[in-house]
C-alpha cells in the first residue's frame, strides 16, 4: 500500500505482443497513449520493454501519487484504449486487438 501521500507509484502492465506486431504496438503507444498520458496531472513518464522470447511487453508508468493516477475516470481511459486498438487494427489490417492484457497491477517504491 502507498502509506505516504504523494509518494510515487508505478502502474505495471503486461501485454502479449507478437513479434510481427511489435512495430505497430510501439507506434500506437507513441501516437495514442503517450500524448494523452502526458496531459494528465501526476504523470511522470513511462518505460516500455519487450521480451522477444515470451513476445510480451512490459509497460511501467510512473505516477506522482496513486490518488492522482486513480482520479482519471475509467471512461476516459476506455476511450483512449479504443483509439489505441483502432490504430493497431488499421496498421495491421486485422479485426481484433492482437494485444492481450496479461497482467495489470502497481508497484510501490521502497525506501
Amino acid at each position: 500500500m502507498n502509506n505516504y501521500p504523494g509518494e510515487t507509484v508505478i502502474e505495471e502492465l503486461r501485454l502479449k505482443v507478437p513479434a510481427d506486431a511489435k512495430i505497430a504496438w510501439l507506434n500506437a503507444e507513441k501516437e495514442i497513449w503517450e500524448p494523452w498520458l502526458s496531459s494528465k496531472e501526476g504523470y511522470l513518464g513511462r518505460q516500455l520493454f519487450w521480451d522477444k522470447e515470451k513476445e510480451e511487453a512490459l509497460i511501467l508508468v510512473n505516477w506522482k501519487s496513486k490518488k492522482l493516477w486513480k482520479s482519471i475516470p475509467m471512461s476516459d481511459v476506455n476511450v483512449i484504449q479504443e483509439k489505441f486498438e483502432d490504430n493497431v487494427k488499421t496498421a495491421l489490417n486485422v479485426s481484433e486487438n492482437p494485444f492481450e492484457l496479461i497482467y495489470e497491477g502497481e508497484l510501490d517504491k521502497q525506501r
